[in-house]
């Protein structure tokens, strides 16, 4: 899977060259975080960290991995309206994860009450790698779905122009015009905005309830530009604020300081450590209103680990998609191996496996945002600790992706220039909205590649282990 640029990466005074006008371009474009030092301050910012050249991505799996994502889109509409199999699924993991176990609280407390939301706006992203098998053929393999928070659709709308300005500046304008255009932060705005358009009334906003530490605030800033430039208008809040000043009139209408809220895109929420109990509050009260949530509880649920593991059992996917049997064939095509560790014959079996030969296998908490996984020698240490305990059903194991690696720079603010050997992830946009039983819109809006040094097992760009690329097809 080499990329044309095996020349360029011999060549040391190029590749500095090409180093200082990458940065520059990623300044010029808007590639930017706010600083570790000043998280919530935007008077010093530095550029996202990004690959040098963008990364190989075979055409074929390419193609299959937008051609798959409506039927996702689909899956995980079907799965939050479907309280017996939410229930059913994690039935064992609500017994050991109190985070879990609080969610869906909140999610059958709301199903009680009667749902007051009718319009429903899923964005997700669903994340693969490229595994090698044995004869070396790549083939797409899905890692995980993110319903809550799936972030970077903004800055990956800008990491391109960069790296075509690299490329010419390289030499190699043919490469660089066949970098294809990628607007992710363009096609969430329009979810949202199709949500706003349906909850129907003008005068109401679109609140981002985001995270007391913003780093990432010029990622969703570029989400939120496209619904300023439709007249949308919006506000930033924090769960401190929905608790402090959020209400809910008659109709369960939700306001905030006085105004309307009609769609509420969460970009926190989804690990533990967003949630004291006033913010449990603040997300019950969320919940309870008419306001589109983007996610609403039942679509974070969704996307748990043990959803995804309950979801290659066969059979399951014909239940949750009857009728559709090539949505069915082209998801279940992306599929690991995912197994159960619940307590019982067939989770002892499974475990006593991993124990054994624990370079086969990721051990997955029901946690979001990446650096959560469990690799090798620590795998196998939490396994052998937790075997004979319920504990074990919070987590579920997945056979590990094997990709190949390829040479890149990796590049941060303030670390030096030099060539790693990497790995890639790509994520496909979702983005769909229903109203009462009607689905209103259904796409794939975009897509992410993010590329790591292999010494790196997990973890994100939030999370400082990953970079932006641009994917170069072949």
């Amino acid at each position: 899977m080499a990329a044309p640029w095996e020349d360029v990466l011999r060549n040391e005074p190029a590749i500095r060259e090409a180093a200082s006008v990458a940065v520059d371009a990623a300044l010029l474009e808007g590639v930017l975080m706010r600083t570790e030092r000043e998280p919530n301050a935007s008077d010093v910012v530095n550029y996202a960290p990004f690959t040098l050249l963008p990364s190989a991505v075979p055409s074929a799996l390419f193609e299959q991995a937008y051609a798959v994502q409506q039927d996702f889109n689909l899956l995980v509409d079907a799965i939050s309206q479907n309280k017996e199999f939410l229930e059913n699924t994690l039935a064992s993991t609500i017994k050991v994860d109190d985070f879990t176990a609080r969610l869906f609280r909140i999610h059958m407390q709301v199903l009680e009450e009667g749902l007051a939301q009718s319009v429903f706006l899923g964005i997700n992203r669903s994340d693969y790698m490229f595994d090698c098998g044995v004869d070396g053929t790549p083939a797409l393999k899905q890692i995980e779905i993110n319903t809550i928070a799936a972030s970077f659709g903004g800055l990956t709308s800008r990491t391109a122009a960069v790296h075509g300005r690299v490329l010419k500046v390289l030499g190699k304008t043919k490469e660089a015009s066949r970098l294809l255009p990628n607007n992710p932060s363009k096609g969430l705005a329009l979810g949202i905005a199709k949500a706003w358009e349906l909850y129907g009334s003008q005068s109401a906003v679109v609140m981002f309830l985001v995270e007391e530490v913003q780093r990432n605030i010029f990622d969703q800033r570029c989400v939120e530009n496209e619904l300023w430039n439709r007249n949308i208008r919006v506000i930033r809040k924090r769960f401190r604020d929905v608790f402090e000043k959020g209400s809910l009139d008659d109709a369960k209408r939700l306001y905030m300081d006085g105004q309307e809220v009609a769609v509420v895109y969460y970009r926190e929420g989804y690990v533990p450590k967003n949630y004291d109990q006033q913010n449990w509050e603040a997300r019950l009260l969320l919940e309870r209103s008419r306001a589109v949530k983007c996610p609403d509880i039942a679509t974070q649920l969704a996307g748990t680990k043990k959803v995804q593991q309950e979801l290659s059992r066969p059979g399951t996917l014909e239940r949750l998609l009857p009728g559709r049997a090539e949505a069915v064939a082209r998801i279940r095509a992306t599929f690991a191996g995912l197994y159960s560790l619940d307590v019982g014959e067939e989770g002892d079996k499974i475990a006593a496996t991993a124990i054994a030969d624990p370079d086969r296998f990721v051990l997955k908490p029901q946690r979001e945002g990446g650096g959560n996984n469990l690799y090798g020698e620590e795998l196998r240490q939490v396994l052998e600790k937790i075997r004979d305990s319920p504990e074990r059903t919070s987590y579920i194991l997945m056979d590990k992706i094997k990709p190949q690696p390829t040479m890149n720079y990796l590049l941060r603010a303030h670390s030096p220039l030099q060539v790693s050997e990497c790995i890639s992830e790509l994520g496909i946009f979702g983005v769909y909205v229903r109203q009462g039983k009607e689905m209103v819109m259904n796409e794939a809006a975009g897509h992410l590649l993010r590329t790591k040094a292999i010494e790196h097992a997990d973890g994100g760009v939030a999370a400082g282990v990953a970079v932006l690329d641009t994917p170069y097809l072949v």
